[in-house]
């Protein structure tokens, strides 16, 4: 699918002018008491009217043919890019945490590492940090994350491959 730059997009957002528009796709996780899943995903990037991006992600069950059944889980949020390279997000998820996530922005891939985690006192889990990586590889976007909580180290969580929609 053709992606076309906005002519009036803020000039600091090009370094992730690649990632706006919506992606959607199957994805894999794997976590343990949960064992390994499939899931669904969509992924709005979109211009916010200022100098950073919109972010709504919702993952869903799937059934046998990878069609949507139930909500599974979601985060909303802001991306930040900096002058230097850098890059700021802040995540809210429903299930009781916020997220202020920093990386770097290299060509059409982003690292990022969690810089704070505040859960609320009902929290679903005692989500404590992680880390992903975005990419763009062959027209479609790959993407994982890394999870730590107050009783599992830092590993593997979720991981996709999303193609514009």
């Amino acid at each position: 699918m053709t992606f076309e730059i906005p002519a009036d997009l803020d000039p600091a957002l090009m370094p992730l002018a690649w990632i706006i528009g919506r992606w959607q796709g199957n994805g894999h996780g794997t976590w343990p008491g949960q064992g390994q899943f499939e899931y669904g995903q969509q992924i709005d990037f979109t211009v916010g009217g200022g100098p950073y991006l919109t972010y709504v992600s919702q993952l869903y069950t799937i059934d046998e043919q990878g069609q949507p059944l139930e909500p599974l889980m979601a985060e909303t949020g802001f991306w930040r890019p900096q002058p230097d390279g850098g890059l700021e997000v802040v995540l809210t998820n429903p299930e009781g945490w916020a997220e202020v996530w920093v990386g770097k922005i290299d060509g059409a891939q982003i690292q990022m590492v969690t810089d704070a985690v505040m859960r609320t006192e009902s929290a679903s889990i005692d989500y404590t940090g992680g880390q992903r990586l975005y990419g763009q590889v062959d027209g479609a976007l790959m993407w994982t994350q890394d999870r730590a909580t107050a009783t599992e180290p830092l590993q593997t969580h979720l991981w996709a491959r999303l193609q514009r929609a």
